[in-house]
């Protein structure tokens, strides 16, 4: 579960990004990427401005879901810190005094 949570996390990611990179800048027109003199052939008037627009809400929304359903996975799997596992060293080594040499 926790795998395919995931997985289809990262994908609607690579989504969003790439709908948002495809969408065009401000005052910049979709057709003029292509070459120019096409931005009312290409798509139409308003038709690609339009349908991105509602393609990035969409996708922004799948994926508030999916990082709200990562949360829910992430608490059902308990608070539990790991350090709290690792056992403690009570061993100690005496360390052995080193000898000077003396004469030099």
């Amino acid at each position: 579960m926790d795998t395919i949570a995931v997985g289809l996390h990262v994908f609607v990611c690579l989504f969003l990004v790439g709908v948002i990179m495809l969408q065009s800048g401000k005052g910049a027109d979709i057709g003029a990427t292509f070459g120019g003199g096409m931005s009312q052939t290409l798509f139409g008037g308003r038709g690609p401005a339009t349908f991105l627009n509602k393609l990035t809400i969409i996708v922004s929304v799948i994926f508030l879901m999916t990082s709200v359903w990562l949360v829910k996975i992430s608490q059902k799997q308990g608070t539990e810190s790991v350090i709290g596992n690792v056992p403690a060293q009570t061993e100690t080594v005496p360390v052995q005094p080193t000898e000077k040499k003396e004469g030099k």
